[in-house]
């Protein structure tokens, strides 16, 4: 039976290539990153990441004003991440963003840092919470892809 073709990013949704960009630059930092990762019941973050020193950040990835507008759950990311960022593409008014947070420019293709997020440690069992529902989720995404037929 044929796979279906990788998709291009000329595919994807704004927001995916945004989040494909960041999560290119944050593995060429270290990171490990993971998308649309559910922390809690209610919240899904758009990129999660796990630094090589076990750090955790989020980044929460906004094609429009819109988008952002919509957002009405990301304060309660933060309690999940040591450090918060948004990620916008060159076009975003980045004043609407709230000062206090990381920012990142981004596009399909890569991304730049241009401020981090003030850090706030997790607690050691939340850590452990967050980093074993990380490891759990890209296991499961990696045995999706090696065998589509399994039921979620």
């Amino acid at each position: 039976m044929p796979s279906a073709p990788p998709q291009t990013p000329a595919a994807s949704a704004p927001g995916q290539l945004i989040a494909r960009g960041v999560s290119r630059h944050l593995r060429d930092l270290g990171f490990a990153c993971v998308e649309e990762l559910v922390p809690k019941a209610g919240l899904r973050v758009d990129v999660m990441a796990l630094g090589p020193k076990g750090e955790v950040w989020i980044v929460e990835c906004k094609s429009c004003r819109a988008d952002f507008a919509a957002d009405r759950k990301w304060q309660g990311y933060l309690d999940w991440c040591d450090r918060f960022f948004w990620a916008v593409d060159e076009a975003f008014p980045v004043d609407l963003l709230p000062p206090g947070t990381g920012l990142i420019l981004a596009d399909a293709y890569g991304a730049e840092i241009l401020r981090e997020g003030p850090e706030t440690r997790l607690a050691g069992a939340r850590r452990k919470a967050v980093t074993r529902r990380f490891a759990r989720h890209a296991a499961l995404r990696l045995q999706a892809l090696r065998d589509p037929g399994l039921s979620p």
